[in-house]
């Protein structure tokens, strides 16, 4: 039967399915988003029964699950923050006076 474990070494502690690098949540969004179960056995190579045993964890932990949410969309806030999205984004040594256009 699939065992659904925390290790602080992988995908960095989250829980997730013993022997895989897939975690209950990115199982849970996949059906969130619209796939079934055997779509995701498909897409993951995961029986039936891991995809049910994630399910199973996220809705009996709800307030983990939603901590965890939490952390990774902090994370992503982060990384938006600190984003390079145009040249005003650069460090100083690595800009250009010209613009764009005019290079070669």
């Amino acid at each position: 039967m699939a065992e659904i474990v925390e290790t602080p070494e992988v995908l960095g502690g989250k829980p997730r399915t013993e022997g895989r690098r897939i975690s209950v949540l990115h199982v849970v969004d996949q059906i969130q988003g619209g796939r079934t179960p055997e779509e995701v056995t498909t897409q993951f190579d995961l029986t039936l029964g891991e995809v049910h045993t994630a399910l199973a964890y996220y809705y009996e932990h709800p307030e983990e699950m939603h901590e965890l949410r939490e952390e990774v969309a902090e994370r992503v806030r982060e990384h938006r923050e600190e984003a390079i999205t145009g040249p005003e984004d650069l460090p100083d040594d690595l800009r250009s006076d010209e613009e764009p256009s005019q290079r070669p």
